[in-house]
């Protein structure tokens, strides 16, 4: 277990923040630790997901998630997934069993209205000394930036999306 842990943030336009997350796995994991992700708004088996259920037995990853809910009307449904992995994190994190949690697009979720601001900074609030809590997406709530201790903002300054280039197995997805 960590002796200190923090609350990172990784938000902002640019592409990597799941992928700064997933670096911080592979770090961890690497070091002994166990680590906790729940994706939020994600129900597909993207290539970090194949990865970890192949290769990564100290990470256990969860979506909560009922398809892509961006672009699209919000319902019902989305709202009780987001609630559930809600949920499921704060057990997660109360647990003793992981070092890292990591709710991966939590401020996107929140940003849509599955979840409120609130419920972020209750688990906040809660989270044990020696667990570093993660929380990535767009639109961080300036409330969350400013309850985290490291907020690092990724800037899209050139994207070879915006040529037609569309996301890429092992690369974006």
């Amino acid at each position: 277990m960590l002796e200190k842990g923090y609350v990172q943030v990784y938000t902002g336009n640019g592409k990597g923040k799941t992928t700064a997350m997933m670096g911080l796995t592979l770090r961890a994991t690497g070091a002994g630790l166990h680590v906790y992700i729940g994706q939020f708004l994600k129900s597909m088996e993207y290539s970090e997901v194949m990865a970890i259920k192949t290769h990564l037995p100290n990470v256990k990853i969860e979506q909560y998630g009922e398809g892509c809910a961006i672009g699209r009307n919000v319902t019902p449904e989305d709202t009780k997934a987001a609630a559930k992995g809600m949920e499921k994190a704060m057990q997660a994190m109360l647990s003793g069993k992981y070092s890292i949690v990591v709710l991966d697009e939590a401020n996107v979720a929140v940003h849509l209205g599955l979840l409120g601001v609130e419920s972020v900074l209750e688990l906040i609030s809660k989270k044990p000394e020696n667990v570093e809590l993660v929380l990535t997406g767009r639109y961080a709530a300036p409330e969350v930036v400013a309850a985290a201790d490291l907020v690092s903002e990724m800037r899209d300054i050139k994207h070879y999306y915006n040529a037609g280039i569309m996301a890429r197995d092992g690369i974006e997805r």
